[in-house]
Parts: C-alpha cells; sequence; structure tokens
C-alpha cells in the first residue's frame, strides 16, 4: 500500500489511467488500534474524567475507556495519472532452474497484480527469452518454460522495438522490468545490452528493474556488469532474490514511495 507507488510517472499523452490511493477523511468510533487518534482519545478521556470529578490535577493520571477512543476513517480515492505502460521480459532458459523460474513467476505476478490493481488502465506487454525473444500474452508468460542458451540482448532489442513502434516517450510513461538469474550467453553480450540501456532505452523511459534469482548453474553475473558499467544511474534499479522471503523487500526497491 502506502509506502509503494508507481515511480517517476509524468503528465505524458491524451490517455489517462487512474490510480487508488487510501484517505484519510474523519473520525469514527471503532478501529483498528493502529489508526487510534490518539489527541481526540485523550481529550475525551480527559473531560470525561474532569466532568465526573475524578481527575486530580495534582496527579494527573488519564485511564482510556472504550467510549473515549475514536479512530480515523478512510475512504479509497481515483487520482487520475497519465499515460503508462509496463513491459515485463523473463529469461526461461536452460539455465533458470525450476526454483529459479517459480522465484521469478511469482515477484513478477505480484508487481502485475499489484499494479493492475491499484492503476486502473496501465497496459501490460510480456516478453520471454532464451537466446530469442518473443511476446506472449499474460497467461503464457507466467506458464511458458522453455531450455535453451540465454542471449539477454534479444528481449532488450523486442523491448526497443515496442517502444519505437508502439510507446512514444513523449506520449508514455514507460517501465521495464527484467527477470534473470543474471546467466548471459557472452561477456560481449552483456556489453552490448549496456550499449542498448545507456543510449536506447535508458534515455527513453522511467525506470528500468532488474531483478536477479540465485543462480542454480549460471554465472550469475549479469547484475555486476550493471553496476560496473552502468554505476549511479537514477532511473536503473536493480534487486537480488535468493528465497522468497526476499521477493517483498525486491519489489519495495523497485516501488519504493518517493523514488
Amino acid at each position: 500500500g502506502e509506502e509503494l507507488q508507481l515511480p517517476r510517472i509524468q503528465p505524458r499523452g491524451r490517455k489517462n489511467i487512474t490510480s487508488e490511493r487510501d484517505r484519510y477523511t474523519g473520525i469514527r468510533q471503532s478501529g483498528p488500534e493502529s489508526l487510534r487518534h490518539f489527541k481526540r482519545t485523550f481529550r475525551r478521556a480527559l473531560r470525561r474524567q474532569i466532568m465526573s470529578g475524578v481527575y486530580d490535577p495534582s496527579r494527573p493520571r488519564i485511564i482510556f475507556e472504550r467510549g473515549d477512543k475514536v479512530y480515523r476513517s478512510w475512504k479509497t480515492v481515483l487520482s487520475p495519472q497519465s499515460n503508462a505502460v509496463i513491459i515485463y521480459m523473463m529469461d526461461v532458459s536452460g539455465s533458470m532452474g525450476s526454483e529459479q523460474k517459480e522465484l521469478v513467476r511469482l515477484e513478477a505476478f505480484w508487481i502485475d497484480a499489484w499494479l493492475r490493481r491499484n492503476y486502473q488502465g496501465i497496459e501490460s506487454r510480456y516478453i520471454v527469452h532464451d537466446v530469442r525473444a518473443g511476446e506472449v500474452d499474460r497467461e503464457t508468460f507466467f506458464r511458458l518454460r522453455e531450455d535453451g542458451g540465454t542471449r539477454i540482448s534479444s528481449a532488450f532489442r523486442l523491448a526497443k522495438e515496442l517502444l519505437e513502434t508502439s510507446y512514444d516517450a513523449n506520449e508514455w510513461n514507460v517501465y521495464l522490468f527484467h527477470f534473470s538469474d543474471g546467466d548471459n550467453s557472452s561477456e560481449s553480450d552483456s556489453r552490448e545490452c549496456c550499449r542498448m540501456l545507456s543510449e536506447d532505452l535508458l534515455p527513453q523511459i522511467n525506470l528500468f528493474g532488474y531483478c536477479q534469482v540465485a543462480s542454480a548453474y549460471g554465472s550469475g553475473n549479469f547484475i555486476n556488469v550493471l553496476h560496473e558499467h552502468l554505476p549511479d544511474i537514477d532511473n536503473l534499479i536493480t534487486s537480488r532474490v535468493n528465497t522468497k522471503d526476499d521477493i517483498y523487500d525486491s519489489i519495495k526497491t523497485f516501488f519504493m514511495s518517493g523514488r
């Protein structure tokens, strides 16, 4: 919720998406203790004790009773936003063991579900790759299993084509997410990926998020290549996921409020 949001969204394009936000709007007599309005509760308890004659100014002690407690109330409001598209890229190559594929699918699924829940009207595209990349529908994205080699640049190249043909940077907020174990076919392809990011993708998009899962068989070096060749890039965010317990922190890394 409150601590997560789609980062760096800009007023682009004529179509609108809407985001849902919880806004505190008033006071009610019941609610969770985390939403208790302390100042109002304190004043009500103090007034009750004074009126009943039990308040002792020389030994001020306020005892809260059930009727004293009041809580913040809220409602969900829709806030207009601008054009936005999320492009998901997933490594489905043979170096990704079943556990690794499960981790990246889980993280991608929860990111996708959270965005669909909180940002109505957002567009989503799905790319899978081994040595070749292809666009698939959402159901296939979360189900497909392959066993080929890995060429990460194939996914970046297809993402670039989608931007060129469908998502003008002046009209769209664009977010790319890539999920992999970091095992690429060659150092030269990893360098080509960095070149494409630097020259073709990062200047056009709001955010590139790379999530690397612990590698079962491969080198797992791609995240280090990104850190070495593209340090201190504001709209390039990386995270590591070793177990299911790391997924929520990884998502927070990408969508932390105010990023």
